[in-house]
């Protein structure tokens, strides 16, 4: 009889996740590569600081889109299939950001992308917490953070080799097209290779029964379980299922009072609070950032980088202690070391001294900054990062998933866009001390939410999930 801990089956499960993250791994390119484009986008399409604040918050409006509509839509139509859709967005967007003339046509495809990004946001968590067992679904829902930041990483690589080889992200690489171009044609291999994986890895086992597949589900979970084990979690899926209606956005509210539910709150201000820590800042305009304070280009590109590998590190981290310390201790320690880091950083560029319209800091508060972001950057990445998505993928019972990932999502993209969007106004109005002051505030109100809010989902079965 197979056992539980077969490593074939572990094996498989683990290769069915992996392919299921490069959904996350595309997040990641997808929201970093614009970080190196931004010159190239403000000389290209001669876009003002608001302009280029919302050519690259652009994105995050198709994530909201996409995050909303993806929970639903994969009710309907299975969490494999959106993920599909995603890929073919993913392919387009890239092809398009990167042969846009203007503004609106940029927009046109970077929403598009964002969509894609959007869906496989919300989906990519939910489908590996279906098909993975209690007692390592944390880890290997946290391979979605580490393909995230995977993506990040290879994005900021390829926009410092490809910055490097043209001289600048403005002059011309091949084809006689400019190196920025170029930084987003590079995601067409990753999102071809997402859409070929697709093909091969089953559908959600739950979302197989919900829909009446329920030969096709214990198919599933004969690959995913041991043969003993596969007919009594097909009962407590169905148990589960019968229990409740067809999954509608009206199962966010208390059937008695009509109000809200606590969880769809919690959800929404784990999401939330996420953003409002800043940490998109980073990604998004790291390159502005450190050459706002005297770095070169190529110097703020490598900074990128290294921030990059710090981040892959520090979720390898959290993978090897989220299935045995549990979700809520990383939250709140995470929110601690980033309130303490993001402290740091606006005193350092509070420290700045405005010359010849930028910020000059001495060695030593630049070597501190540096420090700072990267803590900084480590305590996200082994706490309020992966954890969010590990929580939203599994806090909420099987009736209110789709609704609850869709709010949720949307919620965190919004607000997303609101940080993206505001940073070149903090920028040029109260500064970076300003900004990173706001971000440090919200950290700190993450330790109370936490503390307060945040319930432990550490080792439970979905079906176990309630709603209060």
């Amino acid at each position: 009889m197979p056992q539980d801990r077969s490593p074939q089956r572990t094996a498989y499960i683990f290769i069915i996740c992996c392919v299921a993250a490069i959904g996350g791994f595309l997040f990641g390119f997808d929201s970093g590569v614009i970080n190196g484009t931004v010159d190239g986008l403000q000389e290209s399409f001669n876009s003002d600081s608001v302009g280029t604040g919302f050519n690259v918050a652009s994105m995050l409006l198709g994530c909201a889109v996409g995050a909303f509509f993806a929970g639903r839509l994969a009710d309907r139509y299975g969490r494999r299939t959106l993920l599909i859709v995603s890929a073919v967005f993913f392919l387009v967007s890239a092809w398009g950001s990167g042969v846009a003339d203007g503004s609106l046509e940029f927009v046109i495809y970077r929403v598009l992308g964002g969509m894609a990004v959007g869906a496989a946001s919300v989906m990519t968590p939910a489908y590996i917490s279906e098909v993975a067992p209690s007692r390592y679904r944390g880890r290997l829902a946290t391979i979605q953070q580490v393909a995230i930041i995977g993506g990040l990483f290879v994005s900021f690589l390829s926009n410092y080799f490809l910055s490097g080889m043209a001289g600048s992200s403005l002059s011309e690489l091949w084809l006689g097209q400019a190196a920025w171009r170029w930084m987003f044609w590079m995601e067409l291999l990753p999102a071809a290779v997402f859409l070929v994986a697709l093909m091969f890895i089953p559908e959600s086992p739950r979302y197989l029964v919900s829909v009446g597949k329920t030969a096709r589900a214990e198919r599933v979970l004969s690959l995913v379980s041991a043969s003993d084990r596969v007919t009594t979690k097909l009962s407590n899926i169905e148990a589960s299922l019968e229990r409740d209606r067809k999954p509608s956005l009206r199962d966010v509210l208390d059937p008695v009072s009509g109000k809200v539910r606590s969880l769809m709150w919690v959800g929404v201000g784990l999401a939330v609070f996420q953003q409002l820590v800043g940490i998109n800042v980073v990604f998004y305009y790291g390159a502005v950032l450190w050459q706002s304070v005297g770095f070169s280009e190529s110097d703020a590109l490598l900074i990128n980088v290294i921030s990059g590998a710090v981040s892959i590190g520090a979720c390898l981290v959290a993978i090897a202690l989220i299935d045995k310390i549990g979700r809520k201790p990383l939250l709140w320690g995470g929110s601690v070391g980033m309130a303490l880091t993001l402290s740091m950083m606006a005193y350092t560029f509070a420290s700045a001294d405005m010359v010849d319209g930028g910020l000059e800091m001495s060695d030593h508060m630049g070597t501190m900054a540096l420090l700072s972001a990267n803590a900084y950057v480590l305590f996200f990445n082994v706490s309020w990062g992966p954890v969010m998505w590990v929580m939203l993928g599994e806090m909420f019972p099987n009736q209110m998933r789709g609704s609850g990932l869709a709010i949720s999502g949307l919620c965190q993209w919004i607000a997303n866009f609101g940080i993206t969007m505001t940073f070149p106004i903090l920028l040029a109005s109260v500064g970076l001390a300003g900004a990173y002051g706001f971000y440090a505030l919200c950290a700190a109100l993450s330790i109370l939410f936490v503390v307060k809010f945040v319930r432990e989902t550490n080792g439970k079965e979905l079906e176990e999930m309630a709603y209060e």
